[in-house]
Order: structure tokens, then C-alpha cells, then sequence
């Protein structure tokens, strides 16, 4: 089969515009599009003036290239006019000083339900986005039509897609190229002005009426028939939901491709007696319908695209050529949504279908040399599209699914059936309740295989392997993937060398010591660091070295061994000093895994034992392992190793004036440590917010600048310029989760914090952020 590559040049050209575009000033992205407008008219005047030298039978590369041009110039234009659309008006403004505003505006997609920090006060939060219409506030009213992140009491998880409300929340700015202009903090609850249209109230009727045929299924029924018809994963069970990311299912539940031609199908398919265009028709508006029902989100909207497209062949009566299809479907996505180019499921699900398109085919023909038609075919799909995808999904867990082709293979047969009666289920939901809930229960059936399939399948041993995480990883990953593949079309010899090469690499990356040295190469700690910003996620946690295979450490970050790999990466053995600044979670949660991993001689928490619970649980797991602690005072002071400590805050009066168990003060009360070594100072200063930084400032003396600061809170918005310009720092370094819920960091922090020369690194950017020497001066990587 010969591909038609001609317009992948244009898709890829749109893609990196659209991807960069985003973060430019609109003058600067008109220019770079006329610029690029000149640059394919000169090519096809070139064209037209060699044209008597051009090959008849298609188009030269300078066509194909003059194309890319002008559809990179065309998705940049309207980059930047979507953009200037954006950073205008009354709503950017008073983002940028934090205000209180009152919004009008119409609410765009499900809200979903996320845990709040301890700082924040723990429960649950609501995330909610919202089509802002209008906004008001410092005594001035203005229409915006812009995007908007609500994050909202619980109250607001009732609220549907479609419902016109009114809120009054705290603007909170966000990172340039974020598909939100703004972040919104609500406290109140919901005023619901108006429901939504007609259309989004009889698919909301559909999807309830769905979620009620399953209310007394078993567990897994309640999350994946919902799931896998309509993409309603919110009541999947946490076990199965990890078990399906073990295995790569997770699609399952994310409308996509795979469901759109399940349900295009079925549909034409009982249409086959009718003509063309009444199967056109009919199509469109299933087409349609489906969007709807199943919101229009990045993956639908890509199939959508798609499968619009493949219709508009039918009528023509000309066979969709489907890798042409796909890159008009992305071309077309983000002339409309330029934001799209950043997000990891429009890539995930573009290279997925690009891997079916192009590798499936070709696949499943040398397997029917050993395995039937059909389920060559079965095995071919979930690996064309698990090769494509794996590389991106290591920038999101480093880590491989090993069974994810069998899983899959397994999984397969089920999923089109569920869709279908789910899907009928759904739709007959609002008129013949009574037929839907024994087409839901068939639906159960089959998705309890798929649930067994997961949980089994992610019980077995080395269901994932460890890989090397960040750009480093998955360049290695899509390497050594298309090495095999170049080695296995050569013939069965080659195969079997590039089978070896996958065996060898993989037994590396398991083996904890050759994968230390891998990691090094690829970005990760080489030998002679001096300190480690560990990428725990959206907690802290960091090291410094004090002897050949020890650190001081920092924090131990969240629930979970982030923390401990990072130390193992760093081959520490023994944590000579271990500082706990405060108690909450995302600072302490971590603590079991590494004292499994390392061993703890000593620890310093801070005097402040709020949240009680929390305190008990640390001093129990401590004292479990013979770990001395102490509870520090201001000026308390030491050497462990090659690095010595200096305890700066909480003083005395501070800690009297607040209440024993007290949480609402961990924070401002977390303490403060300085660290030195012969060749850098550390100012690890915790959750510290304005308040406790007020306190801090005069218990700085006469200390100079430090080398590296620890950025508190997380580089949330709420700090105290005159501490940033005291500390100074040649690197902060800001430990922050990746698409955290909560605005971190500001980007007025990270400007504080750069404004005096300081180099700002951050971990949600970076991953782990390492600290070495070069040529006598400090240096960083990431």
C-alpha cells in the first residue's frame, strides 16, 4: 500500500505553529505569518516559472512545501487572532492585579471533582469551565467571551453543561499557552441563570437516565458502561481505574476514533439496503447527535472531524484516503482551537490513529502468515496504536505497560457491544426507561470481562517497567521503537537482533544500577550532583548531598514512592538529616516509601503539630525505625556530613500565638532551614506565606544571598516581594505538579523571584531539577 504523504508536511507545519503560536504576541505572530505567506508565494512563482520541468505525475516537494507554508501562515493568523481575542479587555486586566469579579457566563463542560490540599483546607473541590460572557468588577462591566477555569465549593458538581450562571470568585492568573485565560476561585454557591438549550438538556437526560439504569450494578458496571458509551469515567473505581492506566486501557473510557466508527458503523451498516446519500444523511446526523451526546471534547471532535470527511467522500463517491483525512482533520482542529497543539490527549489520540492508518494495515497482512484474517487484524490495531503512543505517554508516567497488546487483544471483542447498547441505552433512556436498564445490564456483561481483563492483567508481574522519564526517555523509547521496526522489515535475522536490543534495554532499565547510569545520559542525576529538586508532583521534596551516598533532605512530597525513586536515582542510601518543614500531606506523604528505601538517622519537624493526625502518624512511622527527632528552636544549629543547618524560623512568640493543633497556621508556620555546604547555601523555606515571611525577615540578620532558594508554597501567588529581594538566589527552584488544580506557580512569582537574575526552575516543566558544578561555578539541568 503506497500512503499519500502530501499534506502530513502542512499538518506537522500547523502543529508546531499552533503549538508555539500560542505563547507569542499577536503582532509578533501576524509578522511571522506574512513572512511565511512571502516565503510560499516565492515558491510558487518558482513553480510556475520551472513548470515546463515539473514531473506530471504529482506535485513536486516545492508544492508540498509552498502548501505547508501557507497552511502554517493560515493556522498562525488565526493563532493570533484567538490570541489578541484573549489577552485584551477588562478580564486580562484584572487578572493581573488578582481581583474580585463578578462573571456571567455559560458553563462548557462536566464539572469535575478533585481533592483539595491541606492548605486549602482538604475535601473536595469542583472544577468547573465556563464560557465567561461577561465580567465586572473595580467598578467597571465588559463582555469577554473568553474561557475560564472555575474551582468551586461541591455544590457546584450539580451544575449542567449548558447552565447560564452567575459567580463572584478571585482571579488567579495562569501560565502563557494555558487554554483558560484565567483561573477562578469560588467560594459561593451556584446561581443557576438560565438551563441549558433544548439539545444539551435531552442529551444531560440521556446520560442521567444511563448513570440510573447502572445505580445497582456492580462496581465496575456503574463506571465503564457510562464510560465506554457516553465518556462518563467519573464513577469509575480507583482500582480499576489504576489497573486500566497499568494495562493501557484508559481509551476505553475516552470517546474517541474507536467509538465513533463503532457507532458510524452499526448505523450504516443497518442502512446497508438504502442509497448513498440517504446513508450520507443519515450518518451526518448521527454524527452529529453523538457529538452532542457525548460532549465535544478534543478526542470526539478529531473523530468527528474525521468521520465528516469520510461522509463528504461517500457522497462524492470517491474512497477516503484516511491519512489525507486525518491530516485535514488536525489541520482544521486547530485552525479552531490552536490550543489543542498543547495537549497531550489531541496528541495521543492523532498518533494513534496515524498508527492504525499506517502501520495496522501493513501488520496485520504479515500476520495472517500465522494467525487468521480477523484476528490479525484484532493483534495488529491496539500494537500500531501502543508503538505511536508510548513515547508520549512516558512524558506523562515513566513507565511501560508491558501487557498492554494482549490486554488489549483481550479487551477488544467486548468493547464494540458495550458501546452499542449503551449508546441505544442512553437514547431510549428519556422515553423507554424500562428498556434501558436491561441494555444497560447486557452492556455490564461485556465491560466485566474488559474489568477483568484489567485487574488481572495488571496483578501480573512487571506489568509496568520503569523507564526513564522526561524528553530523554521518550526519545529513547521512539529510538529504539523505530530501530526495531527498521530491523524487523529487514528480514527474520535483523528481527531477532532488534528482539535482543528491546530485551537488553528493557533488563537495563530494570536493573536499578545500569538504569541509574541510562537516566544519567538521558537527563537524569549523574554522579557528581550537589543537589536534587525531586519531581514529587505537586508536593516538595528535595535533597542535598552530604556525603558519597547520603543527602540532607528536604520534604518527602506526596502519597506515594516519587520521593523514593528519587533518591534511589540519586543512589542515597542513607539520609544523615531529614527535614519535615510541616505536616500536611503533600509534604509528609511520601515518608513510608522512603524510609523503606533509605535508611533515616535523623529527623527535625517542625514544632508545629498540626494536622494532629498527621503528627502521629509521622513520629509513629519515625520511631517504627529508630529514627532520633527532634522538634528544633529558632537558632538551633548543627553539622551532618559535609553540610551544616540553621534553623531560622518559627520563633518562640510565633508559635505561642498560635493554638496547639491549629491548622490554618501550618503553613506560616513551617520551618525554616538554611543549608551550607563548602559549594552551595540552600534557603529551604516550606509553605510560607505572607504572614509567616513578615515574621522571617528580621531572623535574617546579616545573612547574605544564598545560591539556591526553595520557593515556598509552591510559587503560589501569595508572597511577600520584599523576602524575594532579601534572599536573592542565583536558582529558585519551584516544586509544583504538572497541570496542578490550583494556578501554581504564579506567574507574578516566578517573575518576583526572576527579577533579580535569579534562573527559575520549575519541576512541572523540568522533572527533577539537578544541581552540579561547571568549570568552578554552579550550574542546573533539568
Amino acid at each position: 500500500m503506497t500512503l499519500d504523504l502530501r499534506l502530513v508536511p502542512a499538518a506537522l507545519a500547523a502543529w508546531v505553529v499552533a503549538f508555539g503560536g500560542v505563547l507569542l504576541p499577536p503582532p509578533a505572530g501576524g509578522g511571522i505569518a506574512g513572512l511565511l505567506l512571502l516565503l510560499a508565494a516565492r515558491g510558487a512563482w518558482t513553480l510556475r516559472h520551472g513548470a515546463r520541468h515539473r514531473d506530471r505525475a504529482g506535485p513536486t516537494p516545492q508544492a508540498t512545501a509552498a502548501l505547508a507554508l501557507v497552511v502554517a501562515a493560515l493556522v498562525l493568523l488565526s493563532t493570533a487572532a484567538q490570541v489578541h481575542q484573549r489577552a485584551g479587555g477588562l478580564l486580562r486586566e484584572l487578572t493581573a492585579i488578582s481581583a474580585v469579579v463578578e462573571i456571567r457566563g455559560t458553563v462548557t463542560g462536566d464539572p469535575a471533582t478533585v481533592a483539595a490540599p491541606p492548605e486549602r483546607g482538604g475535601g473536595e473541590r469542583v472544577m468547573v469551565p465556563v464560557r465567561a460572557d461577561v465580567v465586572e468588577g473595580r467598578g467597571l462591566a465588559a463582555r469577554a467571551r473568553a474561557p475560564v477555569l472555575l474551582l468551586a465549593p461541591p455544590g457546584w458538581s450539580g451544575v449542567a453543561l449548558g447552565s447560564a450562571v452567575s459567580l463572584t470568585g478571585r482571579l488567579v492568573a495562569v501560565d502563557p499557552g494555558e487554554d483558560v485565560t484565567a483561573l477562578v476561585v469560588v467560594h459561593g454557591e451556584p446561581e443557576v441563570r438560565a438551563p441549558p438549550p433544548a439539545h444539551q438538556r435531552l442529551a444531560n437526560r440521556m446520560r442521567e437516565g444511563l448513570v440510573a439504569a447502572v445505580a445497582d450494578a456492580p462496581a465496575q458496571a456503574r463506571g465503564l458502561v457510562p464510560g465506554i458509551a457516553v465518556g462518563d469515567d467519573s464513577r469509575l473505581p480507583p482500582e480499576l481505574e489504576d489497573a486500566t492506566r497499568a494495562v493501557s486501557l484508559t481509551h476505553i473510557t475516552a470517546v474517541s476514533g474507536a467509538h465513533v466508527a463503532i457507532v458510524l458503523g452499526a448505523v450504516l451498516a443497518a442502512l446497508a439496503w438504502a442509497p448513498g446519500w440517504l446513508r450520507v444523511g443519515v450518518g451526518a446526523t448521527v454524527l452529529v447527535c453523538f457529538v452532542v451526546l457525548v460532549r465535544p471534547e478534543a478526542s470526539v471532535l478529531r473523530s468527528a472531524t474525521m468521520g465528516a470527511i469520510g461522509l463528504g467522500a461517500l457522497l462524492l463517491g470517491r474512497p477516503s484516503r484516511a491519512l489525507p483525512a486525518l491530516c485535514t482533520a488536525v489541520v482544521t482542529l486547530l485552525l479552531l482551537d490552536p490550543w489543542l497543539a498543547r495537549s497531550y490527549g489531541f496528541a495521543l489520540s492523532v498518533l494513534a490513529t496515524t498508527g492504525l492508518v499506517v502501520l495496522s494495515g501493513p501488520w496485520a497482512a504479515r500476520l495472517t502468515r500465522w494467525l487468521p484474517r480477523t484476528l490479525a487484524h484484532v493483534v495488529a490495531v491496539p500494537a500500531a496504536a501502543q508503538v505511536c503512543c508510548a513515547p508520549v505517554v512516558i512524558l506523562l508516567e515513566p513507565a511501560v505497560a508491558t501487557y498492554a497488546v494482549p490486554a488489549n487483544v483481550l479487551a477488544a471483542p467486548a468493547v464494540p457491544p458495550a458501546t452499542v447498547l449503551g449508546v441505544v441505552g442512553a437514547v431510549l433512556s428519556p422515553w423507554l426507561p424500562a428498556v434501558t436498564e436491561p441494555l444497560a445490564t447486557a452492556a455490564g456483561w461485556f465491560t466485566g470481562w474488559v474489568a477483568w481483563v484489567a485487574l488481572d492483567w495488571a496483578e501480573l508481574p512487571g506489568s509496568q517497567v520503569p523507564w526513564p522519564a522526561g524528553l530523554g526517555g521518550a526519545a529513547l523509547l521512539a529510538a529504539l521503537t523505530a530501530l526495531v521496526l527498521v530491523l524487523v522489515r529487514r528480514g527474520r535475522r535483523a528481527g531477532l537482533l532488534g528482539a535482543s536490543v528491546v530485551g537488553l534495554v528493557v533488563l537495563l532499565t530494570l536493573v536499578p544500577g545500569p538504569r541509574r547510569a541510562i537516566g544519567g545520559l538521558l537527563g537524569g542525576v549523574p554522579d557528581d550532583w550537589l543537589a536534587v529538586q525531586c519531581d514529587v508532583g505537586q508536593g516538595g521534596g528535595f535533597a542535598l548531598r552530604s556525603g558519597p551516598r547520603a543527602a540532607v533532605v528536604v520534604d518527602v512530597g506526596p502519597a506515594g514512592d516519587a520521593a523514593a525513586r528519587c533518591l534511589t536515582d540519586a543512589d542515597v542510601r542513607e539520609v544523615d538529616l531529614l527535614v519535615l518543614t510541616h505536616l500536611h500531606a503533600d509534604h509528609v506523604g511520601g515518608l513510608a516509601e522512603v524510609l523503606d528505601a533509605v535508611t533515616v538517622h535523623r529527623a527535625l519537624l517542625t514544632p508545629h503539630g498540626a494536622p494532629t493526625d498527621a503528627e502521629h502518624d509521622v513520629l509513629s512511622a519515625l520511631a517504627e525505625e529508630g529514627t532520633a527527632v527532634e522538634r528544633p528552636g529558632l537558632g538551633a544549629h548543627g553539622e551532618v556530613g559535609e553540610v551544616g543547618w540553621r534553623v531560622l524560623w518559627p520563633t518562640p512568640r510565633a508559635l505561642q500565638l498560635a493554638a496547639p493543633g491549629d491548622d490554618s497556621v501550618a503553613n506560616d508556620l513551617s520551618l525554616v532551614v538554611l543549608l551550607e555546604t563548602p559549594e552551595v547555601s540552600v534557603l529551604a523555606l516550606g509553605d510560607l506565606e505572607p504572614d509567616g515571611q513578615r515574621g522571617l525577615l528580621p531572623q535574617l540578620g546579616t545573612l547574605g544571598e544564598v545560591d539556591v532558594v526553595l520557593v515556598p508554597h509552591h510559587g503560589s501567588p501569595a508572597q511577600l516581594p520584599a523576602l524575594a529581594e532579601r534572599v536573592g538566589g542565583r536558582l529558585a527552584l519551584v516544586s509544583v505538579g504538572r497541570d496542578n488544580d490550583f494556578g501554581h506557580p504564579a506567574a507574578a512569582t516566578v517573575e518576583l523571584y526572576g527579577r533579580r537574575g535569579a534562573l527559575v526552575l520549575r519541576t512541572d516543566e523540568c522533572g527533577a531539577v539537578v544541581v552540579v558544578t561547571h568549570d568552578g561555578a554552579l550550574a542546573a539541568r533539568c
